[in-house]
């Protein structure tokens, strides 16, 4: 039987997309869109170490997770990243621009692929509210909005391991 090579992932998230996660045993509900070490990522950083690339990947994740929150007001204002093995060949690479991250995997990722949930502690909140206001802002270049971002991104996310998932939620 051939080996599978797997590959990290790291998916945007929010608290109630655990809580379904939880429910169903998956997150998302068709093609899930993620962040990765993509080839079009180690050519832009080429002097990067595989830690590093990892780092920017997990960083276009919570990025994506302001995303996630500016469009569920109701949600707690914490980013949250869930990092996934996934077999290589699930990967369908979203954006060939030099240094981009961003995959597409065309099916849900299980709960039994989840590796990690990262989340932001409560102290993170307000910052992360102000930053999910004006994250389009700050990746189109507004220097005030890149400020707010920065804040937000001061916090680093806390680890949790999977069967952490029922405290988290």
């Amino acid at each position: 039987m051939p080996i599978t090579e797997l590959v990290r992932v790291y998916l945007p998230a929010t608290v109630p997309m655990l809580t379904a996660l939880r429910a169903s045993g998956q997150l998302g509900d068709g093609a899930v869109e993620a962040h990765a070490v993509t080839p079009a990522l180690r050519e832009w950083y080429a002097e990067g170490d595989e830690e590093e690339l990892e780092y920017v990947a997990f960083t276009r994740a919570a990025q994506g997770a302001l995303r996630l929150l500016r469009h569920d007001p109701a949600a707690p204002r914490r980013r949250v990243v869930v990092s996934a093995d996934v077999p290589a060949t699930a990967l369908m690479r979203e954006n060939v621009e030099l240094g981009s991250s961003a995959v597409r995997l065309p099916e849900p990722v299980t709960l039994a692929e989840v590796a990690a949930i990262h989340v932001d502690g409560a102290d993170a909140a307000e910052p992360v509210a102000a930053a999910a206001e004006v994250i389009e802002e700050a990746l189109a270049g507004d220097p005030d909005a890149q400020f707010t971002l920065d804040s937000a991104e001061d916090h680093e996310l806390e680890w949790y391991a999977v069967s952490e998932l029922d405290e988290l939620i």
